[in-house]
């Protein structure tokens, strides 16, 4: 078992930025002076998690949605198996940390969109109550995501957070992606500061 390149730079720098954002919009929900910073941060959000739409068709092997399909009963299975002590090993996403990838994409998109709808005084007070529920919702399934990536780091004796920065993981080398795909990366930056900087024009 060596150290491979499991994690592409789109889907690290994506991680990250969607990170960033939600954790700026989260902050400049309450305030009127930084709205259109609020704005800008969902945007952002939304163009990251688009752009992990077609990753997750065309992107490389651990970052398509084909290679972690579970169900329900598997993820089931999986944190059952941690609260154990299981030291049940995964190359790429695991049964449960699929489950909240599927989450937090849904729930992006619903936030974001309901945001905008209470921005463009659609719904009125119904709708800003609906998309500070959906922001909280999103903030829990970040709070379970970010308690599985401690407990199985800590299980497994492996730096998750590490691997989401550098893109290795311990495995065998057929395991491992063969590129970092970089231009598609600095594709991905472009949209997202593209996506952002639309908040601000008239």
């Amino acid at each position: 078992m060596n150290k491979i390149l499991v994690w592409d730079l789109p889907t690290r720098v994506g991680h990250w930025l969607l990170v960033a954002s939600f954790a700026v919009a989260w902050l400049t929900g309450e305030s009127e002076t930084f709205r259109l910073v609020h704005v800008a941060a969902g945007y952002t959000m939304v163009a990251v998690l688009a752009f992990r739409l077609f990753w997750g068709i065309a992107g490389t092997r651990y970052a398509r949605f084909s290679s972690f399909l579970f169900s329900p009963r598997q993820a089931l299975d999986y944190l059952a198996g941690l609260l154990r002590g299981g030291k049940s090993h995964w190359v790429g996403h695991n049964p449960a940390g699929s489950y909240a990838i599927y989450l937090l994409i849904l729930l992006g998109f619903a936030s974001a969109g309901s945001g905008w709808a209470f921005y463009n005084e659609l719904g009125g007070e119904w709708m800003e109550e609906f998309h500070e529920f959906l922001a909280s919702t999103m903030l829990a399934v970040v709070g379970f995501h970010v308690a599985g990536v401690v407990v199985s780091g800590l299980l497994h004796r492996e730096n998750l957070v590490r691997s989401m920065i550098n893109g290795y993981k311990i495995g065998s080398s057929e395991e491992a992606i063969s590129s970092k795909r970089v231009l598609w990366a600095v594709l991905l930056i472009g949209l997202a500061g593209w996506a952002a900087v639309t908040a601000f024009l008239p």
